[in-house]
């Protein structure tokens, strides 16, 4: 991990006591934060709104205000460009996290590559790599994904 990332966390979230599970928290929660990033890079064009579910989704899932998510989506930037594939994140995810939370995971990227209103060929593909590679079967990932388009119509 980034000593960058190290630093936001121990300065923004982590307590004094906090030891090596809260450590692999922010761990796991970089890696969710990466996927989304690379959800919204992986068309040619970011937009607002998909920025803005980026950090809708972030602030959320890990309680932190806006500035804290800003910090947090520009350090998932950094660790995304220094990436040479996706195994790093999916990893840490497939270790910690229970089959609901990483059928969550899958969710929030399908409504990060709704937040356009188009779902293109890349973001469709990369959203069924990342769920093969965190064994999210196709119906649940089918499921994420109708969920996700629901929440949109709301």
């Amino acid at each position: 991990m980034l000593s960058a990332i190290r630093e936001f966390f121990e300065k923004h979230i982590a307590g004094p006591d906090d030891g090596d599970e809260r450590r692999a928290r922010h761990s796991i929660e970089m890696a969710t934060a990466a996927l989304l990033i690379e959800t919204i890079r992986s068309d040619s064009a970011i937009s607002a709104p998909e920025r803005d579910a980026v950090l809708r989704a972030v602030r959320d899932k890990f309680e932190l205000d806006a500035h804290e998510a800003e910090q947090l989506i520009a350090l998932a930037e950094d660790e995304v460009r220094q990436a040479v594939d996706h195994y790093q994140f999916t990893s840490l995810i497939n270790r910690e996290f229970t089959q609901p939370q990483k059928i969550r995971v899958i969710e929030l990227m399908w409504q990060v590559a709704l937040a356009d209103a188009d779902i293109n060929a890349h973001e469709r593909h990369l959203v069924r790599k990342i769920a093969d590679l965190l064994h999210v079967t196709h119906p649940d990932m089918i499921a994420a994904k109708l969920r996700a388009q629901q929440a949109a119509r709301r």
